[in-house]
């Protein structure tokens, strides 16, 4: 037997509803002024003990009604232009009733015999706009308790933490999302305004040190934390609690995650370390970011890496008129343009091959290209391997910054952004020396050139390739153990999009010759870090400490000796004078010295510099 085809049916009546939607509201509008204009005309004739007026109140409720349709049909009031009851749709009943209103009041007034008393139009008027007004609100609640009392089988009854705009767009999706995932039932929030409140009927049934109170009463197994803009500190709090009573959490991703800063049920995904360790987001002024990107000529080094990658991702967004990615890596660059253009044939203009070891190349890709802004994110970053091959770190970290900055000025670049790292200030690593130096071969050339050459500082970025949360994350799926060098090891940590943002606030923000440097809040147990992963696994992994390798420290800095923290700017964003380093100096370096000359060496420049020992200095202007 063929089962009937009852959502051919559905479809097909729905169709019809729809076609007769603009004849139903436009009929209840003009009964509302029929009503309104006949409930007044009694109530003023009765007061003047007159008789009623009949043939020019009908007369003038007619009119209106056909001025109603006529106005509501210029707007699209009755076509479904706003959603039924809402806010929008206020509006333009609001425009469409006060134009009546207007225009009978006006012809009732200049007729040389008045149809009713010249109150009665003026009181209609509010009057229907409060009767259309009033049932279509009604309409909307009844559709809205209608679906909230449907049968939720498949769907996921969850309490909501965050009872602002971010709670409300998502308990709006929840309640539109025709699969029904999942059922809001409550709502949580620490403003204690928000005591009383409803959003879709959705209660706000406490404080979020209620929560194990409304679990039990609700039974709710699912917590999403609404609240896009929360800190570290709150999450680890959310974090044990939930855990502590077993419950499902589920969160909502940072405000610069999200598209255009709406909330849907699709943004919702489960809790990552990242949240536990906070969220620094930095307000950009986008309109300044803007206006030195779109429409230039951008050159990214580094394109393929975790930080260029982005930076080219967020580059793109600001239309420049040219993206030059630049790496050695063939796979990255197609990685890159992939995540960018949606396909990767690595035949256009905007990927470019090249190492920025070779001098004479660079050399040539700038004045042929000719960019406006640099980005240089071309590095290497790995502190023990560095601490063992320290040539290595000359040729590209020192040497290669040098080959790209005599490039840009030779090809006129008017800005350029050395991405440098915490490990600069106080350095005792080979990395943390070479980026140093970088610092100080940027100031140099900003003291050439004039122009905005200037450095930034950031920590540990968050999922790159090789940071320690992709190690732990590796080594846990291994079944550990997991390797910690020290328990009282501290790191500061962003993720990479906090990292980039800051990058490219930069090059709006600072003064040549200056090194930036993100505040990052306070610094990250790695110990804690790894058992929160654990934690988040599920499983019983050990966890072994091997102890501080060499060139590692147990407490990063973000600021050197000397280096006063100044934010005239921006307040999450430090402005330092970094000493010059004459270029002379560094292409004296011997590497066939030895390591531990090349080493000794990088030491010792990094100590000169601290000490205001340099045959330039790059003066700091007050602001």
């Amino acid at each position: 037997m063929t089962r009937p085809d009852t959502g051919g049916i559905r479809v097909k009546r729905g169709v019809r509803i729809l076609a007769r939607r603009p004849v139903v509201l436009a009929g209840l509008d003009g009964a509302a002024w029929l009503l309104s204009m006949v409930t007044f005309a009694a109530l003023r004739m009765d007061i003047a003990s007159g008789p009623v007026p009949w043939g020019g109140v009908i007369t003038l409720g007619l009119s209106a009604t056909v001025l109603h349709a006529g106005f509501g049909w210029v707007v699209r009031l009755h076509q479904g232009r706003a959603m039924m009851g809402s806010f929008e749709e206020m509006l333009l009943l609001g425009g469409v009733t006060g134009s009546v209103g207007i225009v009978i009041v006006i012809a009732d007034a200049v007729a040389a015999q008045p149809l009713v008393p010249r109150t009665v139009p003026v009181a209609a008027s509010f009057m229907t706009f409060a009767l259309v007004a009033w049932w279509r609100a009604g309409w909307r609640r009844i559709r809205e308790l209608g679906g909230r009392n449907q049968p939720d089988t498949g769907s996921t009854p969850v309490l909501i933490f965050g009872a602002g705009d971010g709670g409300c767009q998502l308990v709006n999706s929840m309640m539109r999302d025709p699969r029904r995932t999942w059922r809001p039932v409550g709502l949580l929030d620490d403003d204690s305004h928000k005591r009383y409140r409803r959003l879709r009927g959705v209660p706000v049934m406490g404080t979020f040190d209620d929560l194990a109170d409304v679990v039990a009463q609700t039974g709710c197994r699912t917590l999403v934390v609404a609240i896009p803009s929360a800190g570290g500190e709150l999450m680890r709090t959310v974090e044990s609690r939930a855990a502590a009573l077993h419950l499902d959490l589920k969160v909502l991703p940072g405000v610069a995650e999200l598209l255009n800063g709406q909330v849907a049920v699709s943004d919702l995904r489960s809790l990552e370390v990242g949240d536990l360790l906070g969220r620094h987001q930095i307000d950009t002024d986008v309109g300044a970011v803007a206006g030195y990107l779109t429409g230039r000529r951008v050159l990214v080094t580094g394109a393929g890496g975790s930080i260029g990658s982005e930076l080219c991702r967020q580059i793109h967004r600001y239309a420049p008129a040219q993206l030059i990615m630049l790496d050695r890596d063939e796979s990255a660059l197609h990685a890159v343009q992939l995540s960018i253009q949606g396909r990767a044939m690595l035949d256009t203009p905007d990927v470019v091959l090249a190492d920025i070891r070779d001098t004479q190349q660079i050399l040539e890709i700038m004045e042929k290209r000719r960019p406006e802004v640099v980005f240089h994110a071309a590095a290497l970053k790995h502190l023990p391997m560095l601490e063992q091959y320290p040539a290595e770190a000359v040729k590209t970290n020192v040497w290669g910054t040098l080959a790209v900055l005599d490039a840009a000025k030779a090809a006129g670049v008017r800005r350029f952004v050395n991405i440098s790292t915490d490990k600069a200030a106080n350095p005792v690593s080979v990395l943390g020396y070479s980026k140093r130096i970088a610092e100080g071969l940027t100031a140099a050339a900003a003291m050439d050139t004039g122009e905005t050459f200037l450095s930034v500082r950031f920590g540990n970025v968050l999922g790159s390739r090789g940071s320690v949360l992709t190690a732990f994350t590796a080594q846990i799926e291994a079944g550990g153990p997991v390797t910690v060098t020290d328990p009282d090891v501290t790191r500061y940590f962003m993720t990479v999009q906090e990292a980039v943002q800051l990058v490219i606030q930069a090059a709006a923000i600072g003064e040549a010759g200056e090194a930036l440097v993100l505040d990052m809040g306070a610094p990250v147990r790695i110990d804690d870090v790894a058992r929160r992963l654990i934690g988040m696994s599920g499983r019983r992994i050990e966890i072994v400490y091997t102890g501080l390798r060499q060139g590692e420290k147990v407490h990063e800095e973000l600021f050197g000796d000397g280096e006063p923290d100044r934010r005239p700017v921006h307040p999450l964003v430090s402005h330092i004078a970094v000493p010059a380093v004459e270029p002379a100096t560094v292409q004296a370096i011997d590497l066939w010295s030895g390591p531990g000359q090349v080493v000794e060496t990088l030491r010792e420049t990094c100590e000169k510099m601290s000490a205001g020992v340099s045959t330039r200095s790059v003066p700091w202007v007050s602001r």
